[in-house]
């Protein structure tokens, strides 16, 4: 399946919610600690490799990106200046970005757009905070504060508008409605920080957590006390982790131990298969709503793999 390699080392990859052959990649240059920041949009050629439709430069890195979920050409970019862009593949370079919206005192790490309201997005950032967005307000509509350390992920949930999900540097996993400043539950999820968390596409009950203690763990957040499961196989810190759209059970994840893992997490063998395609830290996934067992995968070597599940990445059409 094809390859594309990035100027930058890559941050995090997503598929289009429009377009089944569209990708948008998040970069940043010097492994993110210091340099320039680049919006890939690409996408799939019918001959089997990736084109670049446009990009969108920063003066500082971009770690995490989202399509907007109610305008086909426009994304938002998590950078580390602290600001949110966003951009519009639509409108020429002079009138991108279409917006910056400024308010975090430190790095944005992560940013995910609501599914069901299709308005509104979320930000998390290393200032301890999430923000709540939306496209017609120049400024935050909310600020949610209660974690002590740094926040690396936000998960809108795929059933409820209101109701996200957040994971910290301080070991805990929240469950946050936007209509209240104070999260509704806690779960101390593991012993060392929580990079990422995904929300179960088939039951809105269960929560995903990826960890530094290299585990993926599955909550019920109606009895929390203990993991459905505890998902053990990756050598070193769990980045990213994505529930399937199109399989309940199925779970994508990557590591700095630069494999991208596919688990069914009911499953006694959980592992279902481990890619070893990067050759650095593998650090960000997703799997395609519109075609089914499409995975995306980019890291800190620069490049972005897509495949089918069951195939080899490597491997050219």
């Amino acid at each position: 399946m094809p390859v594309y390699k990035t100027p930058f080392n890559g941050y995090a990859v997503r598929f289009s919610p429009f377009y089944e052959n569209r990708l948008l990649v998040a970069t940043a240059q010097n492994f993110g600690i210091l340099g320039n920041g680049r919006l890939h949009i690409l996408d799939l050629n019918p001959s089997g490799g990736i084109s670049e439709l446009r990009f969108f430069d920063t003066a500082d890195g971009v770690y995490d990106c989202a399509w907007s979920e109610s305008h086909e050409s426009v994304a938002v970019a998590a950078v580390a200046d602290g600001s949110l862009k966003l951009w519009d593949a639509a409108l020429p370079p002079s009138a991108n970005p279409i917006r910056s919206l400024k308010e975090h005192a430190r790095e944005v790490h992560a940013v995910d757009w609501n599914p069901v309201r299709r308005d509104s997005f979320l930000s998390a950032s290393w200032d301890d905070s999430l923000k709540l967005w939306t496209l017609d307000r120049p400024a935050s509509v909310r600020t949610f504060r209660e974690h002590a350390y740094c926040v690396y992920s936000a998960a809108w949930s795929p059933r409820h508008a209101d109701v996200f999900a957040s994971a910290s540097g301080d070991c805990t996993a929240r469950v946050w409605d936007v209509r209240d400043p104070a999260s509704s539950l806690v779960i101390p999820a593991h012993d060392h920080e929580i990079l990422s968390c995904d929300w179960n596409k088939y039951d809105d009950c269960f929560l995903a957590t990826a960890s530094v203690d290299k585990t993926v763990r599955v909550w019920d957040v109606r009895a929390s006390r203990a993991p459905v499961a505890t998902l053990a196989g990756h050598g070193y810190a769990v980045r990213r982790v994505k529930f399937s759209p199109h399989r309940e059970n199925l779970l994508l994840s990557c590591s700095y131990d630069m494999t991208v893992c596919v688990w069914d997490y009911r499953a006694e063998d959980a592992l279902l298969a481990r890619y070893d395609h990067h050759t650095e830290f593998a650090v960000g996934v997703d799997m395609s709503v519109l075609v089914e067992g499409l995975l995306a995968s980019t890291g800190w070597d620069e490049l972005v793999y897509v495949w089918q599940h069951g195939t080899d990445p490597r491997a050219m059409p």
